[in-house]
């Protein structure tokens, strides 16, 4: 069935009439996502070939009834843009924009974890979601994928890309690729989505894709050995990162030996997760566990 995005979504685009959510939103519509709407203060009665543009979300989900927003709004508006979203009944929100304040992403969290408990939001900075064969909702490259049984969530999108990519080209493809984002507060961690790809019947093999920085990964080990029946391959992006320096997401940065790709890597086996150490060794165990 996928997760998260099928043929069910129905999609609206904060930022829309700006030049990188146009092109976004026109190049998830080609692969099949209905995009009902958009979102651009002072901008309401326009539209983007033909997709309605509204004054806010209120008057969106009132006249497009989207059940899922994508932003692409600046940083400054961003935070504010999810929550109206949010209160505007829209369950699945998928923040694309970086660069978000630490403090707004940290409001965020805890306003839609008080007040819209039902909202899921994905990001932010992140790729967005993919369910191959079904709907697109940000800057995954969808012709990378094809429709199959693995499962992958990633805190980097372009080692998403690739590791989906080799899976395909090995012949096999993915029920849905979800990129949670690097930052320190995301809005959906590993924990949340390993939960939604074991209760999801397309879904044979979970592929996770890590890197250094925080905690999250050991906490997906800790998970996966309680809660997840189905195999689970791991890989840590970072294992020459140096100490100290922050190595791409403003998440990934290694203090002492807390947070190192070896660390993750080591609680990851100790759970019975296999872990390649690049990404063509990760398709490679999963061609060997898929019986290809």
């Amino acid at each position: 069935m996928a997760i998260l995005v099928t043929e069910e979504t129905r999609l609206a685009v904060a930022g829309i009439t700006g030049r990188e959510g146009s092109f976004h939103t026109l190049n998830n519509r080609t692969y099949g996502t209905n995009v009902v709407g958009g979102v651009t203060p002072g901008k309401g009665g326009q539209d983007v070939e033909g997709i309605p543009v509204f004054n806010s979300w209120a008057e969106c989900a009132e006249g497009a009834q989207p059940n899922a927003a994508m932003i692409f709004v600046p940083p400054r508006f961003a935070a504010d843009s999810i929550l109206e979203a949010a209160a505007a009944g829209v369950s699945l929100v998928v923040a694309i924009t970086e660069g978000i304040p630490a403090h707004d992403e940290l409001r965020v969290y805890n306003t839609l974890k008080r007040d819209f408990p039902g909202v899921r939001l994905v990001g932010p900075n992140c790729p967005g979601i993919l369910s191959p064969g079904k709907a697109n909702i940000g800057i995954i490259p969808a012709s990378f994928f094809k429709e199959g049984n693995v499962g992958v969530v990633s805190r980097s999108g372009t080692l998403t890309y690739q590791i989906g990519n080799e899976i395909a080209q090995r012949g096999f493809g993915n029920s849905s690729i979800v990129g949670i984002g690097g930052d320190p507060v995301p809005g959906s961690s590993f924990v949340d989505i390993l939960e939604l790809f074991q209760a999801d019947d397309q879904t044979e093999l979970i592929v996770l894709s890590g890197e250094i920085g925080g905690s999250a990964e050991e906490e997906a080990a800790e998970f996966i050995a309680e809660h997840v029946t189905k195999p689970v391959i791991g890989y840590i992006a970072g294992f020459t990162a140096p100490p100290g320096k922050q190595m791409g997401h403003a998440g990934a940065i290694v203090s002492g030996s807390s947070g190192t790709a070896a660390a993750k890597a080591e609680a990851l086996e100790a759970k019975g997760v296999r872990v390649g150490r690049t990404p063509t060794e990760v398709a490679d165990i999963a061609i060997e566990i898929l019986g290809g």
